[in-house]
């Protein structure tokens, strides 16, 4: 699976381009960051922690709709809505991980590079974080990878990331 992050004016689209499941709809990004999109540090968190309930791996399992994009086609999409999956514990507990790893990380990784003011409230101080040193050094590295190519990046303009894990691997219980 590729994840096409396309950088617009004071926002980001997603697209995803998988071999399972049906062809989804590209969507708008939340929120708008100059150097590490939210749904950029998501990917990035759940391939360095294998995260396979978290947003990526649920695209690339192509079980079931989420509602976290759409199939393209309308009759694809009435199906998907109507074979909507409750994601499973573990599912769940990886995107929280997920969700927490993405936001704190982030943060941390701007303290680090003078991009934000330290601030013991939030993000605190990377001993206090909980993470495993190993697990920032290698996210850091992505980050500053990801932001120095996204700075650089013309509006308009695109950077694909690979989802390294298998897909079509989903086999969530429906609702």
């Amino acid at each position: 699976m590729q994840v096409i992050f396309t950088k617009l004016t004071g926002r980001y689209e997603i697209a995803v381009d998988r071999s399972a499941g049906a062809a989804l709809a590209p969507r708008n990004g939340p929120g708008h960051d100059d150097a590490v999109p939210h749904d950029v540090a998501h990917l990035l968190v759940e391939i360095e922690e294998g995260l396979h309930g978290g947003v990526y791996g649920r695209l690339a399992a192509a079980d079931g709709d989420d509602g976290l994009f759409w199939p393209v086609d309308p009759k694809a999409r009435r199906a998907s809505l109507k074979n909507r999956r409750t994601p499973t514990s573990e599912e769940s507990a990886d995107m929280a991980r997920s969700e927490r790893l993405a936001s704190l990380s982030v943060a941390l990784w701007e303290v680090a590079r003078g991009r934000r003011a330290p601030d013991p409230a939030w993000p605190g101080s990377i001993e206090a974080s909980g993470l495993s040193g190993d697990l920032l050094d290698r996210l850091f590295a992505r980050y500053d990878d990801f932001a120095a190519r996204w700075t650089a990046l013309a509006t308009g303009a695109s950077i694909t990331l690979a989802w390294p894990f298998p897909e079509g691997t989903g086999k969530r219980r429906r609702t």
